[in-house]
């Protein structure tokens, strides 16, 4: 790759997608060389997304003219589950790196997938092929990728909340994710669920009994020290439009009230985008950016190790993380283009 890469956006005229593009105009190592849309293929991005007026004018193509632009170099996909799958398998094993927001290739194994997803999986060969792209925990692998699978917001919360106590070994495998999204997460398609009416001034959790992010958390964690974790994952709707808040329970191997800040401080250490707190944080300390703020402490009482994890959904739940890899696999500094101050009133 050249000094300065052209890289490409296909879908982004969703939540994702645009916040993408907010990001990689500001990149100081990036050209965004094309973004399409199905959709609104003719009309300028700022057009469909008036906040990017005279900002980005860019014209929106249909995918195909991206994925066969020999200039792009990176392909970043926010496309729907089930859809990326069929846009990777077109331009797999060429010289485009590609990073998928989707959850199509963040699971190891077809069976996996076909068990959690409605589509079964149709190009299992960019399963085996693909990396898990959380970089905190997995950094050596995406940089040499061709292919990343995007973590999700939920598991990038919860991952990162509970991944120093499970590497060093010192918490139980089953472990209760009780976490809250912004309505965002939901995506840009209208739903009867997701309308004002319906999220304002209510509180509700959705997804039971089995949502599809567990198994995304457990194959993470069981990366990490080599145990099977069974997770107890339970989302919540809050009446906002950005950020995850996850409370995470498990039961500590002995107490452990001493040692609990050097765990995460020295797994953390060379995390430049996570931020260990003396007290509980908020989605606003994140807002609008690629931190995921941590606060962990021991219940003697109760006798239980509690983490609280915040991230900005859009950001490093999905386009700022997608960036983040970004940096990785082209050897860019690591916060290039991410060095964002979280926005609060």
């Amino acid at each position: 790759m050249s000094s300065r890469i052209n890289v490409g956006i296909v879908g982004a005229t969703g939540y994702t997608g645009s916040e993408l593009a907010r990001i990689l105009l500001r990149h100081p190592d990036v050209t965004l060389g094309g973004i399409s849309s199905e959709t609104y293929a003719g009309q300028s991005f700022s057009a469909v997304h008036p906040s990017f007026k005279n900002i980005c004018e860019l014209a929106l193509v249909n995918a195909e003219q991206l994925l066969g632009d020999d200039d792009i170099e990176v392909l970043f996909l926010a496309l729907p589950h089930g859809v990326s799958m069929d846009f990777v398998r077109e331009v797999y094993g060429t010289n485009k790196k590609i990073i998928d927001l989707s959850a199509d290739f963040r699971l190891d194994e077809k069976a996996l997938y076909d068990a959690w997803y409605p589509k079964p999986h149709e190009f299992p060969e960019g399963l085996d092929g693909s990396v898990y792209g959380l970089p905190e925990l997995f950094a050596d692998g995406i940089q040499s990728a061709s292919l990343i699978g995007n973590p999700g917001c939920y598991p990038t919360a919860s991952i990162l909340g509970i991944a120093p106590a499970v590497r060093a070994g010192i918490v139980e495998p089953d472990i209760i994710v009780d976490a809250k999204s912004g309505v965002t997460g939901a995506g840009v398609k209208p739903k009867s669920s997701t309308h004002f009416s319906t999220v304002n001034d209510d509180f509700k959790a959705y997804g039971l009994p089995r949502h599809r992010h567990t198994v995304e958390i457990e194959q993470a964690l069981d990366k990490l020290n080599g145990k099977d974790h069974r997770v107890q994952f339970t989302p919540h709707l809050l009446p906002v439009d950005r950020g995850i808040l996850a409370t995470i329970y498990c039961r500590p191997v002995e107490p452990i009230p001493e040692e609990l800040r050097d765990v995460y401080s020295e797994f953390y250490r060379d995390a430049p985008f996570v931020r260990l707190r003396d007290m509980p944080p908020s989605i606003k300390d994140v807002r609008g950016t690629n931190y995921c703020d941590i606060y962990a402490y021991y219940d003697g009482r109760s006798h239980k190790l509690i983490i609280l994890s915040v991230i900005d959904n859009l950001v490093k739940g999905a386009a700022g993380q997608a960036v983040q890899n970004l940096n990785l696999i082209a050897g860019f500094e690591p916060t290039s283009g991410l060095e964002h101050i979280p926005i609060r009133p």
